[in-house]
């Protein structure tokens, strides 16, 4: 890292990545089927003809079992490589992601062969603490970008001087996500996010 430039700090899943999609492939070919009525993954899963969600344990097992074997196939959203591309021209750029250990080289291996080959940093819970720690590493204007309302709040209390910005990659979860815009600006578009995030880390 350049310890004066300005730094972006990106989240993964429903940012740079549709992973409600693949991960909706991945459970219909075990059988069940997502139903996308709130902002929750494994209140999602239902059984066919049921009309309660999977047991939370079982969709733990197929989260992980995702991640360990198909995440790497996960679409790419519209907008972002040419985004990250932008502002690696002008700033450092980190990924960092709250993914299982056995996610790390899946997750490494769909970030390389979709043209975001940037450090990756994994995260464990709210994100606010490691946002904070890699902060400080530049003097320089820092960004953050996440879809999840607790770690766009981790970050605004761990590291106040960082900018925030929501996206929430998928259409369909865009209506259910939680937001609050006047804390953190919220883009459903990479290419208004894009504009957006340069003016803040270029001021």
């Amino acid at each position: 890292m350049d310890p004066e430039a300005p730094l972006v700090i990106v989240d993964v899943d429903e940012v740079l990545g549709l992973f409600m999609r693949g991960f909706e492939a991945f459970i219909v070919g075990r059988g069940y089927e997502m139903r996308i009525e709130r902002f929750a993954l494994f209140q999602s899963i239902y059984e066919p003809g049921s009309d309660q969600h999977l047991d939370i344990a079982r969709g733990r097992v197929l989260f992980d079992e995702y991640f360990a074997g198909e995440v790497e196939h996960m679409e790419l959203t519209p907008g972002a490589a040419a985004a990250l591309g932008a502002f690696a021209q002008v700033a450092g750029v980190i990924i960092q992601t709250n993914a299982p250990p056995q996610g790390r080289d899946p997750r490494t291996r769909w970030l390389i062969r979709n043209g975001l080959d940037f450090p990756l940093v994994i995260n464990s819970g709210p994100k606010g603490a490691c946002v904070a720690a890699i902060a400080a590493k530049t003097s320089g204007p820092v960004a953050f970008i996440d879809d999840l309302m607790p770690n766009l709040d981790s970050v605004a209390d761990a590291a106040p001087h960082v900018s925030r910005f929501q996206l929430v990659a998928d259409e369909r979860l865009r209506p259910h996500a939680h937001s609050a815009p006047e804390r953190h600006p919220r883009y459903d578009d990479w290419a208004d996010l894009q504009a957006a995030v340069l003016e803040a880390i270029l001021k």
